[in-house]
């Protein structure tokens, strides 16, 4: 954890984590209680939350990517396509991250 923390490849990799299940506790959780308890409390404090990591993680994937030289049309597309779709950070980290090092 420790190696994570101190590159940006890691820290992109931390942000990675986080806004994938921030997305997954918003869609799976958050969303169905609003709709089928009645109860919007949990999408009112997940939407700012995950809303926050996207954008972290969006500014972080095109700053590692500057800094690393991605080519955009080999990785860097690849790497912000996976923040929209539900486990595709996770996809992505195994993939793509994992493998730049740390």
């Amino acid at each position: 954890m420790k190696n994570l923390i101190q590159s940006n490849t890691g820290r992109l990799r931390i942000i990675a984590f986080l806004e994938g299940i921030s997305l997954l506790v918003l869609v799976f959780i958050a969303v169905p209680l609003k709709y089928f308890g009645h109860d919007p409390h949990m999408v009112k404090a997940m939407g700012p939350i995950h809303g926050a990591l996207f954008l972290l993680f969006v500014f972080n994937t095109l700053s590692v990517g500057v800094e690393q030289q991605w080519k955009f049309k080999t990785t860097t597309w690849k790497v912000l396509i996976a923040c929209i779709i539900p486990f595709g950070t996770f996809y992505i980290d195994s993939r793509i991250l994992r493998k730049l090092g740390d």
